[in-house]
């Protein structure tokens, strides 16, 4: 029932609508944005909300709880800018400055080094790429179908992952402070997609 308290493991877990509980997940999301994901412990936690320690441990009975909770509203999120760059006139495109987007590079690259540490938020965030490929793959199906039979090599799943693999790369590398071949990799990327928008392929 929505709203309403659940037991996990036999001990209650407070309303999934409470402003407290929210909270507790911002100052979670602060914490791992500005200092890493290790300094997220309870005692910091409550510190960062101005809670008691016990209020955490109400609402997440553990710190797998609190992280895939994190988890799953940070995938919501982007499972919303998704719909919106499919939803766009020109979605492939979209997509793509979707892969390309700094904005999300801090939380991306700690959420990517917490997955090696805990196995229930590594689970959680395959699950998420799986059906996010899964959705990409679709888009690019539909929009291009044969004409990426055009580009030797390509179809809509490979092409999804080259996107985003390129995409990450970038990210990942322009937050180290390096920048070389990028801007030949975007010109390539543009490319791709301007050989597939054409009304005639070469």
């Amino acid at each position: 029932m929505a709203g309403a308290e659940q037991k996990s493991g036999g001990r209650r877990i407070g309303a999934e609508t409470s402003a407290t509980r929210a909270r507790i997940v911002e100052a979670t999301v602060e914490l791992i944005r500005d200092e890493g994901y290790a300094a997220a412990s309870t005692r910091r936690v409550a510190a960062r909300a101005g809670l008691k320690p016990s209020l955490v441990h109400y609402y997440f009975p553990t710190t797998d709880d609190l992280l895939l909770e994190v988890c799953r509203q940070g995938a919501a999120d982007s499972d919303a800018m998704i719909a919106q760059a499919l939803a766009s006139e020109d979605p492939v495109r979209a997509l793509w400055g979707f892969f390309v987007d700094t904005s999300r590079t801090a939380m991306s690259l700690e959420f990517m080094a917490l997955a090696n540490h805990r196995p229930a938020v590594r689970e959680k965030m395959a699950e998420h790429s799986v059906v996010m490929r899964r959705r990409q793959v679709e888009i690019i199906e539909q929009l291009f179908g044969d004409r990426l039979k055009v580009l030797e090599g390509f179809d809509p799943a490979g092409l999804a992952v080259m996107l985003a693999g390129i995409g990450r790369c970038i990210v990942m590398e322009e937050n180290l402070g390096v920048t070389a071949g990028h801007a030949q990799a975007r010109a390539t990327v543009e490319s791709w997609l301007d050989r597939l928008e054409a009304k005639t392929l070469a």
